[in-house]
């Protein structure tokens, strides 16, 4: 085949699904027992191992559809159903049966039940090494002896090596190993007892595929696994396929089922004639495995199996024990820091201030070397961050990629390799989101490190190709490979994920209590202001009467006594109608300005060259007067209020040809498209602003020049920053003395429902 051709075969291969087969489901057991298929209601047999004949002298074909009462007396068959009735299957396990070979021959061997998945029940016979069964006091006594042992001990180095050591001696075997698994689904083995020709493996890493996932799952459900030669050929089930589901059984609780091809390879790889797999589950899931090697076929019975068990599961719990007790001060100091942060978090105004402004701070939680709050839009960093650039692409990255509660990693630039500009501050991430925008960042540095392989991790399977049959074949090295690890960091514990859980718990519990206190404030607000509105209102009105009473009057006295009155009577006279007429008008803008808020209540599409029609009508003497040329550009439709805006180009236009220049006025309005926004532009001719007061002229009754000079109150720019802040825009002015003045205004291109999502509630804007 061309070399070529060979490498692209390979490469379309999918190797997940070569790692990952469906090994639970097999056609073949090992030889040294028997396997039996039964329909449970009358104890049918519809699969049999083909080694029967063998055995009990009958053909694999003339069992199928036999029952067990032809193979059993009624004594045995009538103890079995009664087993068979209990709910847990452990009580029967193993059972001593008695077989009728030929002429007076008996065979004895432990029976084993189980129900499959499917709801089958399956039987596995195994030769019986003694007649009786071990008694409990021999059990007792095995684990008492390694419970004082344990007793003498406090270090867990010495706790795993204790379970070796017994394990080592009650079973015989030449190598026995406690095989611990890593989050990544490696393992290394951390305890050893052997024989002194083998070669140590004590220390050594194995890479996830020696174990893949199928073969964790089996040990998850079948937690004892005896392979007393790995030399032998297996023995097939007739018929292959289960007749009442036209597929393979189910064997994944069978202790004779057939081991993979590839593990059986993998053994003989390494020299090993029989294995015995013992699983040490904690929290529910597989914490590790004890392994026994033996260089030769050796089998051990089904209760002393038990009894290795038994051991392991009892030594097991006194380590997982220890675990936790030497945790328990670390938990207890981080436990100590959560409560002294959600209390630091609950005086401040500012969570975020209780959680970086003392001791203990956000660091202390976890031992990181830098942490981010990422809040609202905004960063506070405490320690070695990465630079706020980098963490704004790195959020981007967790909204796309992380949907948990909780996100960890000790290599990180392995999942988001742009994190490897950044490894000496943040190889080590742990991330609990607030919501979808914000979240609490902890970061810890590179950590070089030196691993020890068992064979390279590199090269640890091949993939063959023969006879158009695919399959994986497991390494033939397990010499020392020493890897160097970068780009990671120490890895994060248990206790400290946890601790960032419960923060994360706080935190939320904390923004919301502050997003119902700005709540409340909103509404107090709310309603101040609607009182201050009537009260400006009524005021207004009640102000207006007596001021048209004062100005009636003056003017009566006028007409009356105009004779009489002297040149400075009469203009003592003009002076208060001038005053009474100013003091008018600042009441009507008085109530316009506080109108503001209440009309824009419901903003509806507005063709903004209507409105600006509307006010240009209404100032047309003014323009015919003063000879005003008024230009535009297209003017878009928004959502906004119409007679708002149309009040806004009033002022604007207005001001314009107030504060003209010797020349007519020359006035263009504006328009331009933005990304979210309309940005809208009233640009004049006139004497212009110095830009020293460019903020001062938006302020309520703020005047730069005197009324002699120009009439007015000086409300109508305070009236137009109030207009564009009801529409969540930004007014302002660019101009210099003598050269006209540009007044620009922004409005979104949403209007007021884009401001809701975007967070104009402060509520809304905490958990979108």
């Amino acid at each position: 085949m061309d070399i070529g051709l060979q490498i692209q075969n390979i490469s379309n291969i999918n190797i997940n699904s070569l790692k990952e087969a469906p090994i639970h489901l097999s056609s073949e057991i090992q030889p040294y027992g028997i396997l039996l298929v039964l329909e449970e209601s009358e104890l049918k047999i519809i699969q049999t191992s083909k080694n029967t004949l063998n055995v009990f002298g009958i053909p694999p074909e003339q069992m199928i559809e036999k029952k067990l009462e032809n193979i059993l007396d009624p004594y045995q068959l009538e103890k079995i159903q009664a087993g068979l009735a209990e709910r847990n299957l452990d009580f029967i396990n193993p059972t001593k049966i008695w077989i009728k070979k030929r002429g007076d021959e008996y065979t004895v061997f432990d029976a084993i039940f189980h129900r499959n998945s499917e709801g089958f029940l399956i039987l596995e016979l195994e030769p019986a090494i003694s007649h009786e069964n071990i008694p409990f006091l021999s059990f007792y006594h095995l684990a008492r002896a390694s419970i004082n042992r344990l007793e003498n001990t406090k270090n867990l180095q010495e706790f795993c090596q204790i379970i070796v050591q017994e394990v080592w001696k009650v079973t015989g075997f030449d190598r026995v190993m406690l095989y611990k698994f890593n989050d990544d689904g490696h393992g290394s083995v951390v305890a050893e007892e052997k024989i002194p020709e083998l070669e140590p493996y004590l220390g050594l890493h194995y890479p996830e595929s020696d174990i893949p996932k199928p073969a964790r799952k089996l040990f998850i459900s079948n937690s004892i696994r005896l392979i007393p030669d790995s030399q032998i050929e297996p023995v097939e089930i007739f018929p292959t396929n289960n007749p009442l589901t036209d597929h393979p059984t189910d064997l994944t609780k069978s202790s004779l089922r057939s081991p993979a091809k590839c593990h059986i390879e993998y053994l003989h790889n390494m020299g090993v004639g029989a294995s015995l797999t013992i699983s040490l589950m904690k929290d529910q899931k597989l914490w590790g495995l004890i392994a026994c090697h033996h260089q030769t076929p050796k089998y051990i019975s089904y209760e002393l199996r038990k009894a290795c068990e038994f051991l392991g599961r009892l030594i097991f719990s006194e380590i997982s024990a220890r675990e936790e007790t030497e945790d328990y001060d670390y938990r207890m100091n981080l436990t100590y820091i959560q409560t002294e942060l959600v209390d630091y978090m609950s005086q401040e105004d500012n969570f975020i201030d209780g959680l970086v402004k003392k001791q203990p701070n956000l660091l202390d939680l976890t031992s990181a070397t830098g942490a981010v709050v990422c809040f609202g839009g905004n960063y506070t960093l405490i320690g070695n961050t990465p630079k706020e650039e980098e963490l704004n692409y790195l959020i981007e990255w967790l909204k796309k990629n992380v949907e948990d509660e909780v996100f960890y990693t000790d290599s990180l630039a392995s999942l988001y390799p742009d994190a490897i500009s950044f490894k000496n501050v943040a190889s080590g991430l742990l991330a609990i989101p607030i919501s979808q925008r914000n979240y609490v960042l902890w970061f810890r540095p590179e950590v070089i490190q030196t691993v020890n392989w068992g064979g390279d991790p590199n090269k640890a399977f091949e993939i063959n190709q023969s006879k158009g049959d695919v399959k994986l074949c497991p390494r033939k090295s397990f010499e020392l490979w020493k890897e160097t690890v970068k780009l990671t960091s120490l890895p994060w514990q248990y206790v400290e994920i946890k601790a960032a859980l419960e923060l994360r718990k706080a935190i939320i519990n904390i923004v919301l209590r502050q997003a119902d206190e700005l709540a409340q404030l909103a509404q107090d607000l709310e309603r101040s202001n609607a009182e201050l509105k009537k009260f400006a209102y009524v005021a207004s009105h009640d102000l207006q009467e007596p001021l048209n009473q004062v100005a009636n009057y003056v003017q009566l006295l006028e007409m009356r006594y105009n004779a009489k009155l002297d040149e400075d009577a009469k203009e003592f006279i003009n002076f208060a109608v001038e005053g009474v007429s100013l003091m008018q008008t600042l009441i009507d803008d008085v109530l316009a300005y506080s109108k503001v808020d209440t009309q824009a209540i419901a903003f509806q599409v507005t063709e903004v060259e209507t409105a600006l029609e509307k006010a240009l009508s209404n100032l047309r003497n003014r323009i015919s007067e003063t000879h005003t040329t008024i230009t535009h550009d297209p003017l878009p439709a928004i959502m906004a209020d119409g007679t708002q805006i149309m009040q806004l180009f009033l002022n604007l236009i207005g001001n314009a040809i107030k504060f003209r220049s010797y020349e007519p006025p020359q006035i263009h309005i504006g328009a331009e498209r933005l990304e979210d926004d309309w940005l809208f532009s009233v640009r004049d001719n006139g004497i212009g602003i110095d830009p020293q007061f460019s903020d001062r002229i938006f302020i309520i009754f703020q005047r730069l020049h005197t009324r002699d000079e120009y009439p007015g109150t000086g409300m109508g720019l305070a009236i137009c920053k109030k207009i564009i802040e009801c529409h969540r825009g930004k007014i302002w002015v660019e101009s210099q003395l003598g050269q006209g003045a540009t007044f620009y205004f922004t409005i979104p291109a949403g209007g007021r429902e884009r401001d809701r999502r975007n967070g104009r509630n402060p509520q809304n804007n905490l958990f979108s």
